[in-house]
């Protein structure tokens, strides 16, 4: 799949110990900035969707090998332990060696036990860790077998006949090349030594006993060895043949200049991913619409224009773009900003409502990112505490992030949104939406951005919505019929002056509200306690209380 990339610059720094991924908007004209190296310009052509080998292969590698070695301990455990019911119930227990076997039956089906439930446990994580696991899971049976096979033969021996079963050993061969991700070569090591186990115990009794020599004959030797190197070498080429495929799976997740780390969230439209760029070794996010998840092509037309449009957006509190694209199969990418911090929403339900001062902090910056988005003709719709993001940048703390222009939403959005974007329809969150969105009542303004934002500024008084309900239609009727609650009847400690600016904004009327960002981020920063919020108190905040949870 290859790409066609629009290249868009942003002249902000990424904090190396960033720990959270923000959403990002879309904007029309590439920014100029010093990042100009980290983009794929359209004159040097298409780049290709892949996903990056080295050490990120390893590394996934890695965890598969804990799952698939979780799993075949659980397939070898049930299945020896099925069989150690006619074992013990048809077992001949006169002899020692019976009784030894038997014991050894109910030991390793104990240990496969165990070790299913250390790696469901996720108990060991080191490599060196699993790879001894993986020799006890292989280990084990082989032995049972080994011992089983010479008790058998020696029973043969005294009957005057002799057969071979070759179907336990190449069970174990078969569990190991399909649920043990390998290099090949080690794996013709591994199960190399699984095949010619039972041939290599066989001889050895042949040259000890010249009966058992006597009763196997040289058509039986060839059927062993044939049966047993036709299984080692479809084993070992199913081994390279898997290796081969999930490489080529890991790298067709990597797009262009920007290798594909990590999914970090989906939604209804769309996928986001922890990304790198693979020469600056830069984190960013990027999000890819495909076109059969949408669910109307205007839809995804109207996301690319507004990618298109935001993109030339460059004020300090707007999540930057870096670069967005087409796929040759009709898949729209973008790429964003990394964003150490996290969103207003997690920042209330973690620590609960905000001071007055650090509300009218994160207001202000929010109005003057939305100044700047009207201006240029660009309406949110979706102004939400998930939306708004308190990031650590250019070394400073709670710097006010807008995020998500109506583009992709995450898991954790699911439940109270209504994102749709096509004209006419309902738009945005319905627990901050506006009531001219909750009715349907044309295109939604920059006014409407004002009212969500007002909420969005009693949410953080409070800790809870303006107006809540089981369900996001009963929400939608109240913001649109129902008088709005001031902050201080619930209980906060909201200053009269801030609480005017949140109750104008959260008008019902637009024509009641501020007309613009400029006017409602002039009258919060009239209110007493707009610049009691600094950027030591954001510092000591972070240092002391502060935690970085990585989610979209």
């Amino acid at each position: 799949m290859r790409v066609e990339s629009n290249q868009n610059n942003s002249n902000e720094p990424v904090s190396p110990a960033a720990a959270t991924i923000a959403d990002g908007i879309g904007s029309s004209t590439p920014r100029e900035s010093a990042d100009s190296s980290m983009l794929t310009s359209r004159g040097h052509g298409a780049v290709a969707l892949v996903e990056g080998a080295g050490p990120q292969l390893s590394g996934e590698t890695h965890a598969l090998l804990r799952s698939r070695l979780r799993a075949a301990a659980l397939l070898l455990g049930v299945g020896m332990a099925v069989a150690l019911v006619p074992h013990w119930a048809h077992g001949d227990f006169s002899q020692t060696a019976a009784v030894v076997l038997f014991w050894l039956h109910v030991a390793m089906v104990v240990v496969l036990g165990l070790i299913t439930m250390v790696l469901y446990r996720g108990r060991v994580q080191a490599l060196t860790g699993l790879r001894a696991i993986e020799l006890t899971i292989f280990g084990l049976p082989s032995l049972f077998f080994l011992v089983t096979e010479y008790l058998w033969t020696l029973d043969c021996c005294r009957d005057g006949q002799f057969h071979f079963f070759s179907g336990r050993w190449l069970l174990l061969m078969y569990t190991y090349a399909l649920f043990v991700p390998n290099t090949w070569r080690r794996a013709a090591v591994v199960i190399g030594i699984i095949g010619a186990a039972p041939i290599l115990v066989l001889v050895g009794m042949a040259i000890m006993d010249a009966r058992l020599a006597a009763l196997i004959a040289a058509e039986e030797w060839a059927r062993i060895v044939v049966i047993n190197l036709i299984a080692y070498a479809g084993s070992v080429y199913g081994v390279a043949m898997i290796g081969d495929l999930r490489k080529e799976v890991f790298e067709a997740r990597q797009l262009g200049q920007y290798r594909l780390k990590q999914r970090i969230g989906a939604g209804g439209m769309g996928e986001v991913f922890l990304a790198e760029h693979q020469m600056m070794k830069r984190a960013c996010v990027i999000k890819l619409i495909r076109p059969d998840r949408a669910d109307d092509p205007r839809s995804l037309a109207r996301f690319q224009r507004e990618v298109r449009a935001t993109a030339k957006l460059s004020h300090w509190n707007t999540v930057d773009v870096f670069d967005y694209g087409n796929t040759e199969d009709g898949t729209f990418y973008y790429v964003m900003e990394y964003l150490p911090g996290m969103s207003l929403a997690e920042l209330v339900q973690r620590h609960g409502p905000l001071p007055a001062a650090r509300v009218i902090h994160f207001l202000r910056q929010a109005c003057d990112a939305l100044a700047e988005a009207h201006h240029a003709g660009l309406t949110h719709r979706d102004i939400k505490p998930a939306n708004i993001f308190a990031a650590y940048r250019g070394g400073i703390h709670d710097v006010t992030k807008l995020l998500d222009f109506g583009l992709v939403k995450t898991p954790a959005d699911d439940d109270v949104s209504v994102h749709l974007t096509v004209d006419g329809a309902i738009t945005g969150s319905p627990l901050f939406m506006s009531p001219e969105q909750a009715l349907g009542e044309g295109e939604p303004d920059a006014r409407s951005d004002l009212y969500s934002l007002g909420a969005v500024g009693y949410y953080l008084l409070t800790g809870k919505p303006p107006f809540e309900g089981e369900k996001p239609l009963k929400v939608m009727f109240a913001h649109a019929h129902e008088e709005l609650i001031p902050p201080s009847a619930r209980g906060c400690d909201a200053p009269g002056d801030l609480e005017r600016v949140i109750l104008r904004a959260m008008e019902k009327k637009p024509a009641d509200r501020f007309q613009t960002a400029f006017e409602m981020g002039a009258a919060l920063a009239a209110c007493r306690d707009a610049d009691a919020w600094t950027r030591d108190h954001a510092a000591d905040w972070w240092e002391h209380r502060g935690e970085v949870p990585a989610r979209v």
